[in-house]
């Protein structure tokens, strides 16, 4: 016990809430990956599958579900065979950079927890869990505004609505 709270209730609520959040996740992009089969099925690269597999192959999983959302990005914008415009993809790439870069830091902070032996070895294993932690925030922030955005726009282009001046 860590004062009044257990730390082994906090950690499990807070894994079972991130495991909940990543199936939702998943649940969402499959559904738009679906949709984007509609509107420019020759755009996307990977069948709807991979929209759910690409996330669980180790390694694999830093790039594929990034080429996935891409190609729905491109098939839910109003003009899908347009060049991309300038900056279009920037929300998209912060979200994975960040994704991406708390992944290998998280795995990195795990192993060195694992390897201490020693208060500096995990003082040296903590700073690597808090910049996780940093980072972590940080894209599940942006994955939030990656969300709205692509869900917004497969919504404009489901219902004819022109797409708003930015």
């Amino acid at each position: 016990m860590f004062g009044s709270v257990d730390l082994n209730l906090a950690y499990s609520i807070g894994f079972t809430l991130y495991v909940a959040t990543g199936v939702v996740f998943i649940i969402w992009f499959h559904r738009l990956r679906k949709n984007a089969e509609i509107w420019a099925g020759d755009l996307q690269r990977r069948g709807p599958g991979w929209a759910i597999g690409g996330w669980f192959i180790p390694i694999g999983n830093l790039w594929i579900p990034r080429g996935i959302a891409v190609d729905i990005w491109r098939a839910s914008r109003w003009e899908p065979y347009a060049a991309d415009g300038r900056r279009e993809l920037t929300l998209l790439n912060s979200w994975w950079a960040f994704w991406t870069a708390g992944t290998v830091v998280d795995w990195t902070a795990t192993r060195l927890y694992a390897a201490a032996d020693t208060v500096d070895a995990y003082v040296t294993a903590a700073s690597w869990s808090l910049a996780g932690y940093a980072l972590d925030i940080t894209a599940a922030v942006l994955a939030i505004l990656f969300v709205r955005r692509l869900t917004s726009m497969q919504h404009a282009k489901a219902t004819g609505m022109l797409p708003t001046a930015r």
